[in-house]
């Protein structure tokens, strides 16, 4: 995390300025599940510190880690800070299914004693994987996320392997995640053998606090590239940006409360200096070029975003699903491969009616209504997955709208609906647009037979 005498900086930096025509796209429910399409993770960090827990954008996160447990030497955790607002955080997290780990650690002015202590022997190293297991059982976490800062190469780097094995097996095996913040450049990368790749979900690469300007693209693109060059699959890699400004350390959204079109830029003059960070074109950027070559974005951390069309968390969550949250009430034919429209068989609103292709009529089995909760709703009922299956092959029917993931479709920027639910698009069977094929959810790939046409 960033060095942070910096957090303590930012903390009371955030408190002082306190007191002074796209592809449309179906928002998910907070109830759903958040899943991106190919696992793409957003993860972002919440200070024990600072922020608010019901301010978070859930719906745009899929895991949220909470900063930080602080290690003994022998094993053991010191108190956690602000407990009530970890319990929260996971409460409300689960509410919208975002999973919530703690991260262990941080900078905490440089100091890796205990680290370095609790790693160097087996009854030490054991006793913290037992007591970071009754911690997540405790708060009812969903993972550890490591982050030790940092390691060296050589006998500290192969205590942290045996470390980081032995609490992958604990977690894996309990059905926990394992991830670790990472330093992005330098002589402590190699203070994360390759072996550790293996017992991690994933590295969330701290790619800031360091290029010219901080945190620049080539730069960061960079420092993630060097990970992979090690052997870190792609899917495993995510790439880290900050929410906040150096060399003065101003948050951004205390940035874009001086001036809205900061949002947009990269520097900006503050306190007399020139303050570099990323913006939202720098943030979308750095996203799609994660998608097609990570396995998701980080940040640090979620206190310093705002909440409006200003929002970095959104810029990310846009990015990856093609839009914004769409207007709703919009109604008329969805049509899809050969013109045909989706229609609902011989007009009936029984539960369970098949949804097919048929030639566009003008009736109401064929006007559809975009709604708000990410539903589309003909005849009174909704767009429906058979059984809340997920398998390829699932087909679309017509049923009572209950507000669940089998009901609920993100529309992506090449045209495709998405069911986020089980990761798999609306599809039409066998790519053929004859009347009377049935719809079906099936492996997105973006073919003609997924290609779809809402409602102007």
């Amino acid at each position: 995390m960033p060095r942070p005498h910096l957090r303590r900086r930012l903390a009371a930096g955030a408190l002082a300025l306190a007191t002074t025509a796209a592809m449309l796209t179906l928002a998910p429910t907070a109830a759903e599940a958040v899943v991106l399409p190919n696992n793409f993770k957003s993860v972002g960090y919440m200070p024990s510190w600072s922020g608010n827990v019901n301010t978070i954008q859930y719906g745009k996160l899929t895991h949220i880690n909470y900063a930080f447990v602080l290690p003994n030497g022998d094993g053991s955790l010191r108190p956690v800070e602000n407990p009530g607002k970890l319990s929260s955080l996971v409460s409300l997290g689960h509410a919208s299914n975002v999973k919530v780990s703690i991260a262990v650690g941080g900078w905490n002015d440089g100091d890796d004693s205990a680290f370095e202590a609790l790693a160097a022997n087996s009854g030490t190293r054991t006793a913290f994987v037992n007591n970071l297991i009754a911690f997540v059982n405790q708060y009812n976490l969903d993972g550890v996320d490591m982050d030790w800062e940092y390691p060296d190469p050589g006998a500290s780097a192969n205590n942290y392997t045996l470390l980081m094995q032995q609490l992958g097996s604990a977690l894996h095996s309990r059905g926990k995640l394992l991830t670790a913040a990472v330093v992005s450049e330098g002589y402590y990368v190699d203070g994360v053998p390759t072996a550790v790749f293996g017992s991690v979900d994933w590295l969330n690469i701290m790619a800031y606090d360091g290029g010219s300007p901080h945190a620049g693209y080539d730069w960061s693109i960079a420092s993630v590239n060097r990970w992979k060059s090690r052997g870190l699959p792609a899917a495993k890699a995510v790439l880290g940006v900050p929410f906040y400004s150096r060399p003065g350390y101003y948050t951004y959204s205390a940035l874009v409360g001086m001036d809205p079109a900061n949002a947009n830029r990269d520097c900006t003059t503050a306190g007399g200096a020139q303050q570099c960070y990323n913006g939202v074109p720098t943030v979308k950027r750095k996203t799609q070029w994660a998608l097609a070559n990570a396995g998701g974005m980080m940040n640090w951390e979620l206190s310093q975003d705002t909440t409006g069309s200003t929002s970095l968390v959104s810029a990310i969550y846009d990015t990856v699903t093609g839009g914004g949250t769409p207007p709703s009430g919009r109604t008329g034919p969805i049509t899809g491969i050969g013109g045909a429209c989706v229609d609902v068989a011989a007009a009936s609103s029984a539960n369970g009616t098949a949804i097919q292709l048929y030639g566009c009529n003008g009736t109401a089995a064929q006007s559809w209504t975009v709604a708000g909760d990410g539903t589309l709703r003909a005849l009174g009922k909704c767009l429906d997955v058979t059984s809340a299956g997920t398998a390829n092959g699932t087909r679309i029917q017509l049923w009572d709208c209950n507000g669940t993931g089998a009901q609920t479709w993100q529309a992506q920027s090449n045209g495709t609906l998405r069911n986020p639910a089980s990761g798999r698009c609306l599809d039409a069977t066998g790519n053929s647009s004859a009347n009377g094929t049935r719809l079906q959810i099936w492996d997105c790939f973006g073919g003609a037979n997924q290609v779809w046409r809402l409602p102007a």
